[in-house]
């Protein structure tokens, strides 16, 4: 992607996820999206519809799929990072069931690479 079109999806997810109370954080690299959203959850079920219906996406996975207490981006209306493939790397070792980057980070691990890169950035 381009980085007109790169800041083209942030800014309009951005003022859309700002209007619905949606909260969140977008990693790219190389073509391909992560992205953690957290906010009610009938808006978060329309913004997730409007991802699996638009044509430009594929290979959607839905990695979690829960009820929180505490907002873990409460101040990120969509906060962005375009990482490379060393940044990748960095974050696969967050991977190491032995490490231990955040409380409670073994029951939501994606969570915890998502926070980690977002606290380094």
């Amino acid at each position: 992607m381009t980085d007109p079109e790169l800041l083209e999806i942030i800014n309009v997810s951005r003022n859309n996820n700002g209007k619905k109370d949606i909260t969140g954080i977008l990693l790219y690299s190389e073509g391909m999206f992560i992205q953690f959203l957290e906010g009610p959850a009938y808006e978060l079920n329309e913004v997730y519809n409007a991802i699996v219906n638009d044509t430009r996406h594929k290979n959607i996975i839905k990695l979690v799929e829960e009820d929180i207490i505490y907002r873990s981006f409460p101040n990120r209306a969509m906060d962005f990072r375009s990482i490379n493939t060393h940044e990748l790397e960095t974050l696969a070792s967050y991977f190491d069931p032995n490490k231990k980057v955040f409380e409670n980070d073994d029951q939501y691990p994606g969570l915890a690479i998502l926070k980690t890169f977002a606290e380094s950035a």
